[in-house]
């Protein structure tokens, strides 16, 4: 291997940390999800622990854990880690800090931790773990402790990366009208403007350093905390992004490192346009028709055609009627109109990372066609989940990649021409299109010189899963991460959604079990299959108890377990 190709890991200062008291990490975002979820406060805890105050502090960590909640009887533990605002430069930070809430369910027979991130840019880690720690463990086992995070700048870290001084701002101040590549241009590139100076004066100092690089050393700084050299990880779609940026930079300590639902590095730093994120969301939508002409009574949509194609044909020209809206009236406090760009961005989209929403998805739009759109209007009206990343996703994104006039025409019109184009590639491609005048105006200037290399020699090989078709992530970008990483290999699910997890497979299972505990790396490119069908109709909760039957005890709470997570409609995002 050429050294030139290897990325520099010489000029970052190792991370370093700063424990806190536990209690400041109670934000109102985590005291939510505690309410929500019903936890409790009360643990008992193992005698060989060091009790302080209501705090733990385990042999080999300097850092303090409380009790924050339980699922279904596993205790949840929760502490606070410090970090330098600027990790690769101390003298930019100054007293600077943020400050990033730890979440951690410990396993029965562990000794190491799994540091996890569900995605976004922009995804809680802490309610990642309220939300979907049990199944989780199921999947990974016994023998790891799940540990998860806030990155900086997220939910409940502190800064919390916001472009608004408080609520009322962000409610009065943050419509805007951006669907409609030419309709909503002039309004999109005047509003950006004003948005991106809000959020460098709402930020200050701090709102430069909220990228990927950084948050890849932060989590050297918790791996410090709680003892840990060697870095085992598990990231999902932006998590792609996060462990493929560690795994350059410090390769020294990535010793297990699974990405699942791969985006582009090299895209996402460099290049203006992510070019493959769409490359087979319209392969996913055929796909759903195809698998609804096989489930024949099973999807109440094929009864409208005979064939994927004249299916696909009927639903997107009564789709594309909507250009019209339509208004819907449910009572004097629910009403509104719906129109096309409701039901494909916020209703059809989503759906084809989750094959288990199918179901749901054809019969709206089955009543839908046949006059009917009450169902879809409570449904798709709203937005869709990814609005809930606040505005982590934008500093995130523009701070990591090519934004500013440095890459961007000044003017509207230019803008528009290069748009156009990139707009033109996916039907789906248009519910981004606000983001690019943000990109086009940002004026936070960049702190990072990271671009992802070829040729990077990890401590041990990572582990690259994907779908066969997946929406937002393709199987071509994890193809490229597994030309950057050496002796890395790919576990590809024959099927379709949003990485690995989006189907329920029991050899996909085996392998992710296979590669922590034993490295074990498939040697040669391996496919694995989708357990069950794509539509099944829901019990009366609108779940989906379990598609096929494994006799092995183990298998089955497995098979449950990531049918629990492929029903997740809010996980992974991206």
């Amino acid at each position: 291997m050429d050294e030139k190709h290897l990325p520099n890991t010489e000029g970052p200062r190792r991370p370093t940390s700063k424990p806190r008291s536990f209690w400041k990490y109670f934000t109102a975002g985590a005291l939510f999800w505690f309410a929500v979820w019903k936890l409790t406060s009360h643990v008992s805890w193992r005698s060989h622990l060091c009790h302080h105050d209501g705090l733990v502090r385990y042999s080999g960590e300097s850092i303090s854990w409380k009790a924050c909640g339980d699922l279904n009887g596993r205790e949840l533990e929760c502490s606070e880690l410090e970090v330098p605002m600027d990790q690769f430069n101390p003298e930019n930070s100054g007293n600077k800090t943020f400050t990033l809430p730890l979440i951690r369910l410990r396993g029965k027979d562990a000794t190491q931790n799994i540091l996890l991130n569900p995605g976004g840019p922009g995804g809680s880690g802490i309610e990642f773990l309220f939300r979907r720690g049990e199944s989780l463990n199921a999947i990974v086992g016994e023998g790891f402790h799940l540990l998860s995070f806030d990155p900086r700048g997220v939910n409940g870290s502190k800064p919390l990366a916001s472009c608004y001084p408080d609520k009322e701002a962000k409610r009065d101040l943050s419509a805007v009208r951006s669907d409609k590549v030419i309709e909503d241009s002039a309004e999109a590139f005047a509003w950006s403007q004003n948005y991106v100076k809000a959020c460098q004066e709402t930020m200050g100092e701090h709102g430069k350093y909220i990228n990927t690089p950084q948050t890849a050393a932060d989590m050297n700084s918790i791996l410090d905390a709680v003892g840990q050299q060697d870095m085992i990880y598990w990231g999902f779609s932006y998590g792609t992004i996060l462990g493929q940026t560690y795994a350059s930079l410090f390769p020294e300590r990535s010793e297990r490192v699974i990405i699942d639902g791969v985006a582009n590095n090299f895209d996402w730093f460099e290049n203006n346009f992510d070019l493959e994120a769409l490359a087979d969301t319209e392969n996913v939508l055929l796909g759903f028709f195809d698998e609804c002409i096989k489930a024949g009574k099973n999807c109440t949509l094929s009864s409208l055609a005979k064939s994927k194609e004249s299916l696909r044909d009927k639903v997107l020209s009564s789709v594309d009627k909507l250009s019209e809206p339509v208004s819907v009236y449910v009572n004097n406090t629910v009403y509104g109109l719906l129109n096309r760009e409701k039901v494909l961005f916020n209703g059809i989209f989503p759906a084809l990372y989750k094959p288990t929403l199918w179901y749901e998805l054809a019969d709206r739009l089955e009543k839908l066609i046949n006059g009917n759109a009450t169902e879809a209007f409570l449904s798709y009206a709203q937005g869709p989940a990814w609005g809930q990343l606040g505005d982590a996703l934008m500093f995130i994104t523009m701070n990591d990649g090519t934004a500013g006039p440095e890459h961007w025409p000044k003017d509207r019109d230019t803008m528009l021409d290069n748009l156009v184009p990139y707009m033109n590639q996916s039907m789906f491609s248009p519910s981004m299109n606000g983001e690019y005048y943000i990109k086009q105006h940002w004026s936070i200037p960049k702190t990072h010189t990271f671009v992802q290399k070829m040729g990077v020699k990890t401590a041990h090989p990572l582990l690259i899963l994907s779908t066969t078709y997946d929406p937002v992530c393709p199987l071509l970008s994890a193809r490229s991460a597994n030309a950057a990483f050496e002796g890395s290999q790919i576990i590809e699910v024959r099927g379709y959604g949003h990485c690995s997890i989006s189907v329920p497979s029991a050899c996909l299972a085996k392998h992710v079990r296979e590669f922590l505990y034993n490295g074990t790396v498939p040697a040669n490119y391996t496919q694995c299959d989708a357990d069950g069908p794509y539509f099944i109709k829901p019990e009366e909760d609108g779940k989906i108890s379990a598609m096929m039957h494994f006799d092995d005890p183990e298998e089955q709470r497995i098979h449950r377990a990531q049918l629990e997570i492929a029903q997740d409609p809010t996980w992974p995002l991206w």
